[in-house]
This record gives structure tokens, sequence and C-alpha cells, in this order.
């Protein structure tokens, strides 16, 4: 459940580090202030611009099955004030896990058979989420055929789809998966009031590194209100802080905190989101940005 990288050039992942442990930064301390993380979000405030991402069926993998790390992971984000995204779970199972939660984003798959996209959209806002989204880089399988994830086929996107799915609900809708300005644009013209740029842990092979996109999709997307989220083996708060200056206005964190999850639960959970702020603050302060609005990407040397 901890995703690993292959080595091999055709795991993204191995070049989504390459590329940002060759992200260089310059020091600008003078008139530099303790940062303030705060960080806005589909109309509400939060502590941190990070988010934790749409894992998902956690609770089906652990020897002991009395605990529930989807909910721990909620506690976690909650107490934390963070923005939590869940991914691919049954209406039941989902239900369970937001019960008493904090805010959430829900993430569907691109069903084959879209009435069931549709159902799991509205039932997550009944359930109060702030916004819905899908997986839309979860269409091809690893045979070249249409993927299929526990047993349900899934299918192609296209543009009107997304366009049905982007106003099937009131709330912000979300379209995670994109690599390329012309995803981007369609999210945009399709009604997407956000999305993430990702290749979801390497789907794609040889996929590019997210970052290395993201300001050409940030430029693409400037006349707009979208809201720009990134992820992709952001494991410290210095990733965090090159993402937010190479123009995030949010990062996804998963396998960052997968382990203290999966071992250890909600308060080693809580102590990792701690450290992660604790880093990203540390890189704001000596680089003098002192909040989320203001990162300033000529201070990244690649």
């Amino acid at each position: 459940m901890i995703p690993v990288t292959s080595g091999r050039a055709d795991d993204a992942n191995v070049h989504n580090r390459n590329y940002l442990d060759n992200i260089l930064v310059e020091m600008r301390i003078i008139d530099a202030v303790k940062p303030d993380l705060t960080t806005e979000f589909f109309g509400k405030k939060y502590a941190s611009p990070i988010n934790l991402a749409a894992v998902s069926h956690l609770n089906k993998v652990l020897p002991d099955k009395s605990r529930k790390p989807m909910q721990e992971k909620v506690q976690a984000a909650k107490n934390q004030n963070l923005l939590n995204w869940i991914g691919m779970e049954s209406n039941h199972d989902y239900a369970e896990i937001v019960k008493n939660s904090g805010d959430t984003v829900r993430i569907v798959k691109p069903f084959a058979e879209h009435e069931d996209i549709i159902n799991e959209l509205r039932f997550a806002q009944d359930l109060g989420a702030v916004a819905v989204g899908m997986d839309i880089d979860h269409v091809p399988g690893e045979d070249g055929k249409y993927d299929v994830v526990d047993g349900i086929n899934l299918g192609p996107i296209s543009f009107s789809d997304l366009r049905r799915y982007a106003h099937t609900t009131n709330l912000p809708f979300v379209a995670k998966g994109v690599l390329s300005v012309q995803d981007a644009l369609k999210a945009k013209d399709a009604g997407a009031s956000a999305i993430v740029v990702s290749h979801h842990h390497g789907r794609l092979p040889f996929g590019v590194p997210p970052l290395k996109m993201l300001p050409a999709i940030k430029e693409a997307l400037a006349d707009s209100d979208m809201t720009i989220f990134v992820d992709g083996s952001l494991m410290t708060g210095y990733d965090v802080y090159k993402a937010m200056a190479m123009g995030a206005d949010g990062v996804l964190v998963g396998r960052a905190i997968l382990s203290e999850l999966l071992e250890a639960g909600q308060k080693a959970t809580e102590e990792k989101i701690k450290k992660l702020n604790e880093q990203l603050s540390q890189m704001m302060l000596y680089t003098g940005i002192p909040n989320t609005k203001s990162f300033d990407s000529s201070v990244l040397h690649f």
C-alpha cells in the first residue's frame, strides 16, 4: 500500500524525484518574517496549503481489522485543519469514513457506467463534501485497454462527459490527473473549478514531472479563477515549498504520510503533518516569503 519506484527509466517517479532534487533555492533573509501558512480553498480557510491526498481502501489492508486508517486520516486532517481528499470507496464505506469528519473532497473513478459516477458525486454532495472530482488519468489500464479497478470497468472521458460531471452538483469540480496545457484548458472549458497537476504516482510511463509542467499550465490558466493543486513525490515540506514557488495554489501529499498512518495511526500522522509544515515555514522564512500568496519562482535555480 506504500508505492515504491521501480528505478527503471519508464517509472515517472524516478524523474519526479530527480527533478525535485535538482531545484536549488537562494536565500533572502533581510526583512524576512515568520510566515503565515493559512490558505483558502473553495471559499474556506485552512492551516496550510498542504492537503491530504485521495487515498482509498486503507481500511482493508491491515491485519488488525479493528483499526480504520481512513478514519484516522480524516481525524488527523480535521485536528490539523487541513483539507482531506478521499479516493475510490463505495458510497456505504465513504459515508462511514466521513462521519464526524472535517472538510472533504471526494474523487471518483471514470466508471464505464456513467450513472454510477453521477450517483457518487451527488452522494458526496448530500454528505457535505466541499468539492468533488474525478481521476481523469485512470482511463488506461496496463494492458492498453480501459482500466478495471476492484472488478469495476472504467471507460473513456469525452469533453462532453467531463462537462456533464462538472455540472452534476452545486459543488466545485476537480479534474485530477492533468499533465498538459491541453487537458488543463479542456477542464476549464468543461466547467472545472480546480485541477490537480499529476500523473497519479507514475501511471504514465516516462511521464514528465508534474512540477515541470506546472508553470506552463499556470500561465495558460492565468485569466481564470481555477485553483491549481499539484502532487507527485512531494515527501517533505521542502518539496512543498518548491511546488508552491512554481505556481501551485496547494499541494496533495500521500506517500509522505502513509508510513506514519499505516504503521502508527492518527497521532503519528499529525506529527508528520506538523513536521511538513515546519519545513515549509522554514524555507519560507529563509526566502522572505511572508504568506502563501507571496511565493516567487525567481528564488529557484535549476
